[in-house]
């Protein structure tokens, strides 16, 4: 199996940068620069960036960025594709550039999603300073956060995570819009780090290319600072408040500029994996997370 470590980047497309630079700064507290061959850094730790914001005309999430651990683990990676007879393409000296990475190679799984491989990221040993003081995100070994992706051919989907980028199933999750509604279903995927998933399939199609993403502090007075800062700038609020059964996040979500939500959240399990049981919950949060509000805007 390809040995993923972490979601490390999200690449998104956006018509405008400056409706990017104000949500990232005003409303997420994170650091914006510029990047490398067009485009902005949206910087949340100590790397250059986890977010990297690219013109383009249609607003939409464009590709989740995957760690591996080394050179080896990128040249296995690469065999490991040509032996399943995986289609990819290896990344061009500037986009390696542009990502701050020393190789990466792009692979689209059954139901259209872009993966981006790649080893060696760039660090200019620069603090994360908040524009909003935001003490910091959890982020290290466990990566960005997380990213749930529209898989509507769901089962060659969830094979090619598992099979090919070698996730592992954390739990599941089969969603009825109806009492006599047939189940749609999600599955919530982990790689080698401790964060609950940061991967999830969901079995229905998305226009912008993303059902969320999710970065986490480490606070729930954060998590309500940026409630505030959300309301104070006018963002469409995509669920309320609530605590997750399965990750236990307490978090909300809310719109970004590309389309998709994003959730904001603290205290998100983190899971000894030789001890944790696989398990399907039947309700998508303890507490909390209307999501009919986002319904209504």
């Amino acid at each position: 199996m390809i040995e993923i470590r972490a979601l490390s980047y999200l690449v998104v497309q956006a018509s405008n940068l400056n409706d990017w630079q104000r949500y990232a700064e005003d409303v997420l507290g994170m650091q914006v620069s510029a990047a490398p061959g067009g485009g902005l850094y949206v910087k949340m730790d100590e790397r250059p960036f986890r977010m990297l914001i690219v013109e383009g005309a249609e607003a939409r999430y464009f590709a989740s960025g995957w760690e591996l651990a080394s050179e080896k683990a990128f040249g296995r990676a690469l065999q490991l594709l040509e032996e399943k007879g995986v289609a990819y393409q290896q990344g061009a000296a500037a986009e390696c550039n542009q990502r701050g990475v020393q190789a990466l190679a792009v692979v689209v799984d059954p139901s259209g999603n872009r993966h981006e491989l790649s080893w060696g990221y760039r660090s200019d040993c620069q603090p994360f300073v908040s524009p909003q003081g935001v003490p910091r995100f959890i982020t290290g070994d466990m990566g960005l956060g997380h990213t749930v992706l529209p898989a509507p051919n769901f089962d060659a989907t969830v094979a090619f995570a598992r099979d090919v980028l070698g996730f592992e199933v954390s739990d599941i999750f089969n969603f009825r819009p109806a009492p006599d509604a047939p189940p749609v279903r999600i599955h919530f995927l982990h790689c080698a780090n401790a964060r609950h998933h940061s991967l999830a399939l969901a079995e229905y199609p998305v226009p912008s290319g993303c059902v969320h993403a999710m970065v986490e502090v480490d606070s729930m007075t954060e998590v309500g600072r940026a409630h505030d800062r959300m309301q104070a700038a006018g963002v469409a609020l995509s669920a309320t408040l609530g605590q997750h059964l399965n990750d236990r996040m307490t978090s909300f979500y809310m719109k970004t500029p590309s389309g998709f939500d994003l959730e904001y959240g603290y205290g998100g399990l983190q899971v000894d994996w030789e001890q944790h049981s696989a398990f399907e919950f039947t309700r998508v949060s303890i507490w909390g997370h209307d999501f009919s509000v986002g319904r209504q805007q």
